[in-house]
């Protein structure tokens, strides 16, 4: 392998990680300055170039090249890439194909392909998308709702309700104030 060597893709994938969830945690909570938001967002474009930078020499960062941990690192900065669209769907492209060969889960796929169709203001398939408001927590538009638990199963994710309920109770002693989108 040429360049960074495989541990250091490791650390640099879950460092960076750790540090979005960390801020996307105190932005849905209000408990950022103007600066550190201005921070953050300057760190999410650089972090998304780093997966780029790594995607585009390796492929969607597998199993095989940086173990499960770093690839749900990858997935959650794909994720956060929210202001390169573009950038997410080739990563979108990258992790199905890397689904098909076992190197990543058709969960995470799922997952980023929610995101996509939200940024593209049209409704979520599998329900993983969330939008943060001062009344609290609310699902983003779902496609044919009434179908919603087949589909969640057919790429492994427990049923909405589950799910929702699981996030209520990660926010309910902290309730959000600022407006966003998280995805679970």
């Amino acid at each position: 392998m040429n360049g960074p060597d495989r541990q250091e893709i490791v650390a640099g994938l879950q460092e960076r990680a750790a540090k979005a969830r960390e801020y996307r945690a105190k932005l849905i909570r209000s408990q950022l300055s103007d600066t550190e938001i201005d921070t953050g967002r300057h760190e999410e474009h650089a972090n998304a170039e780093y997966l780029r930078r790594i995607a585009s020499t390796y492929g969607w960062p597998g199993r095989s090249l940086v173990g499960e941990e770093a690839a749900e690192a990858a997935l959650t900065i794909a994720l956060y890439a929210d202001d390169n669209v573009g950038l997410q769907r080739t990563l979108l492209r990258m992790i199905h194909e890397a689904a098909k060969r076992g190197e990543a889960t058709i969960t995470q796929w799922a997952h980023l392909y929610d995101r996509v169709l939200i940024r593209d203001q049209r409704p979520q398939v599998y329900g993983t998308q969330y939008r943060v408001t001062s009344e609290g927590i609310e699902s983003a538009p779902i496609a044919d709702p009434d179908n919603l638990d087949q589909r969640r199963a057919s790429v492994g994710l427990p049923p909405y309700a589950e799910q929702a309920e699981a996030l209520l109770r990660q926010y309910i002693h902290q309730p959000p104030h600022n407006p966003t989108e998280e995805s679970t």
